[in-house]
């Protein structure tokens, strides 16, 4: 019995590639060379961890809903996962799920089911390196299939910009993690509806500014205490007066003091905290009335070349232009007569009834 059991499952047992504990409702799959999710997973188990494998695609049904009706916690982080498809994480106590360091290429829309799910946690950092699967994921977030998630995890990867509206259809969401990535902006982020957000980590990108209109937002959220934004690019020239005056009244983010210009390069290292309106120069230039009268000297000279060249083809041209001149005068004058031989015929009844006569 003992070589039965290490050898093959039982009913209700621990498939031979796992560790599995049933007092702790644990199974282990963790650097076992497995290519497909072992079929044969015990009912009791509450936390899934298969780590480590070659593991390439979950299609529909790798998670058999019927037989796994408690399974709340999944670890799949560390696998060679490309692709989610439809209905491949239907599961019904499904809370917590881990899909950290893949290369996913693909995740449906559907993954979870039609009818939504309880997912509260989903950590994704470093397998959204393709920017396809980026765009899934919005889709995903944004028909509302987790409603419930409080906990986002996107950090390490590479991300530029953010889909518009990707996060609207979360009310419930309270931590989301950005840290890490190469983002430039937010303009385009909304983070209207996410009225229990608490954390907002968007520490080690490339953000050279906060606009205001970004800033409004983190104002309008009522529960966001904690705002990372280390390690960024911050570019301290006019534009960023606003973040400046934001981060000197507001209290909601972390470690402010330490923020520091990146450029240019008279402001590196600067403390944002310590820059004031001189810092910036934004007032107008002292030397503005010589840059204008440089410039109208400039306009003027350009003009006055543009006359100079006029003239000079007109003077080329003049004697084709005194003869295009007569042509015109003469087209006129003739015109002219034909109108005033038609009106002469025209006052006089005489000549009007020999016209008429002439005529039949």
């Amino acid at each position: 019995p003992v070589l039965l059991g290490c050898g093959s499952a039982q009913p209700g047992g621990c498939p031979a590639q796992c560790e599995c504990s049933e007092p702790a409702k644990t199974v282990k799959c963790v650097n076992r060379n497995l290519t497909a999710v072992p079929p044969d997973l015990p009912p009791y188990v509450r936390s899934l961890f298969i780590t480590g494998n070659p593991l390439t695609d979950l299609p529909a049904g790798a998670f058999p809903a019927q037989r796994l009706p408690d399974l709340a916690s999944l670890n799949l982080s560390g696998n060679h996962l490309r692709t989610v498809e439809d209905g491949a994480l239907a599961l019904p106590a499904l809370r917590q799920l881990d899909l950290s360091g893949n290369a996913l290429v693909s995740f449906s829309p559907q993954a979870f089911g039609e009818g939504g799910s309880p997912l509260e946690e989903l950590a994704l950092r470093g397998a959204l390196r393709d920017h396809g699967v980026l765009l899934s994921l919005a889709a995903l977030l944004q028909s509302g299939a987790l409603r419930n998630l409080s906990r986002l995890e996107l950090a390490d990867n590479g991300l530029l910009l953010l889909p518009a509206g990707m996060f609207t259809a979360l009310p419930a969401l309270r931590q989301l993690d950005l840290s890490n990535n190469s983002l430039v902006g937010l303009r385009n982020v909304s983070f209207q509806g996410l009225g229990q957000l608490q954390t907002l980590n968007l520490s080690d990108n490339s953000l050279g500014v906060l606009w205001n209109s970004t800033l409004a937002q983190f104002r309008s959220l009522p529960a966001l205490r904690h705002i990372v934004l280390g390690h960024n690019t911050w570019v301290c020239d006019c534009a960023i007066e606003d973040l400046v005056a934001w981060l000197k009244d507001s209290d909601q983010v972390e470690g402010k003091e330490a923020l520091t210009c990146a450029s240019p390069e008279k402001m590196l290292g600067k403390a944002l905290l310590k820059i004031n309106g001189s810092d910036l120069n934004c007032s107008v230039p002292t030397d503005l009335p010589s840059q204008l009268q440089t410039s109208y000297v400039f306009l003027g000279i350009v003009l006055a070349l543009i006359g100079a060249i006029f003239l000079l083809v007109l003077y080329l041209n003049r004697k084709g232009i005194k003869k295009w001149m007569h042509n015109i005068r003469d087209a006129c004058r003739d015109h002219m007569e034909g109108y005033h031989y038609r009106y002469e015929i025209n006052a006089d009844p005489r000549l009007t009834n020999l016209s008429s006569n002439s005529d039949v």
